[in-house]
């Protein structure tokens, strides 16, 4: 069985993400899961009004949990399991370092495509883990506007996005 990183950061985005990823286990892939948030550092602000870093760790793992909490209800829905991590830190070398601890066989991340006339096609974080990472990275494009209203019919099955973009990386 596969085991897969899925990047949540609570975004639309990262949710058609995990909604890919449980459309390919729909599809017969027999895949569980590891839904990770990663929370930015604390501030130098934060640090000097809080100054309590156990405080602090506790504010990071309340909002990464409040986060993952509709991927879980994804998840628990269509009968997948699935584990859960929240970690503070650099967020794309922080996922690496979360596969690696989770033994991953891939990453699922969402991203912005946006392409053309020299615009970024991918997110900073999904451009770091498709370059760095050393397991195949999956990148699921969001859905446009114009797109919105066959999200419903088509996550209503869990299929994955008709125009997902999937950049897959090897193994280095």
């Amino acid at each position: 069985m596969l085991k897969i990183l899925v990047a949540v950061d609570g975004s639309e985005l990262s949710l058609d993400a995990v909604r890919h990823a449980l459309g390919l286990r729909q599809q017969g892939l027999a895949a569980e899961f590891v839904l990770a948030n990663v929370q930015e550092p604390a501030s130098l602000y934060e640090m000097l009004t809080m100054r309590d870093p156990e405080k602090l760790l506790n504010v990071s793992t309340g909002a990464g949990e409040h986060l993952l909490e509709r991927a879980r209800q994804l998840c628990t829905a269509a009968g997948a399991t699935y584990e859960c991590d929240v970690e503070s830190g650099d967020p794309a070398h922080m996922l690496i370092d979360i596969a690696e601890r989770y033994a991953c066989d891939a990453i699922v991340v969402g991203a912005r495509g946006r392409g053309g006339l020299g615009g970024p096609m991918l997110g900073s974080v999904s451009q770091v883990l498709a370059h760095e990472s050393p397991l195949p990275v999956t990148v699921v494009k969001h859905m446009q506007a114009d797109d919105e209203a066959s999200r419903e019919g088509m996550y209503a099955h869990m299929a994955p996005p008709a125009d997902s973009m999937e950049v897959v990386i090897g193994l280095a």
